[in-house]
């Protein structure tokens, strides 16, 4: 069977992460069309313009400059265009409060983001597969929402 090609957008202001993130998904099955933004308000204007075509999912870091990731799901969530779209957060940042208002405002995923070239490809390859098996709508229990590396 041969699997689609998904589309990835990241969204993330550092290059090194993003040049990083890149390479894993390059060797990643199924292949990966990806796109990339610097900040939140990128990300925003390239979601909502109509002609753009939403990704299968979306990487979105917290710490962005001029909107940041906590600003950015919450305008996807209340966007009728946007709402469904499986948002996974992709961060240095980790705390169980922070964790859990990600959570309740409707992340699907939570990625601590690892410094290990092969753990980065593991979480995206279980991040894939898990969206994938559910058809990229569910949000998985508390207790599944942080996806270890």
């Amino acid at each position: 069977m041969k699997l689609r090609e998904l589309n990835v957008l990241h969204a993330d202001d550092d290059n090194d992460d993003r040049e990083f993130f890149k390479e894993a998904l390059d060797s990643m099955n199924p292949p990966t069309h990806h796109m990339a933004v610097n900040d939140g308000e990128q990300l925003m204007q390239y979601l909502e313009n109509e002609k753009n075509e939403l990704p299968d999912i979306l990487f979105l870091d917290l710490n962005m400059p001029r909107k940041n990731g906590f600003e950015c799901l919450k305008a996807i969530k209340v966007n009728e265009r946007l709402k469904k779209m499986p948002i996974i957060i992709f961060s240095t940042a980790f705390e169980q409060e922070m964790v859990s208002r990600l959570y309740d405002d409707g992340a699907q995923y939570y990625i601590q983001k690892p410094s290990d070239f092969d753990k980065l490809k593991q979480v995206i390859a279980q991040t894939f597969t898990t969206l994938l098996d559910q058809g990229n709508i569910m949000q998985p229990s508390k207790d599944h929402f942080v996806l270890a590396c």
